[in-house]
């Protein structure tokens, strides 16, 4: 009976299953990150007063916009 070689050895498979769960934990890190950079953009712009907004070019009904728009760059 002949040996059936598979090109696919275990190792490769676990590599492959690793890298998987690494990306997901990146991913869950930058989200995590992003949300707390868009919070803090909520939080510091909401915290000025309408003349240092309007300095800035900023409506209050735009913050949420303006944070969103933070965490896209």
């Amino acid at each position: 009976m002949p040996i059936i070689e598979t090109t696919l050895g275990p190792k490769q498979g676990c590599w492959r299953q690793e890298t998987s769960r690494k990306g997901i934990i990146m991913n869950v890190a930058r989200s995590f990150h992003n949300w707390r950079k868009y919070r803090q953009t909520v939080t510091e712009l909401g915290r000025m007063s309408a003349r240092e907004l309007q300095d800035l070019g900023i409506d209050r009904a735009d913050i949420y916009s303006v944070a969103r728009q933070s965490v896209a760059r």
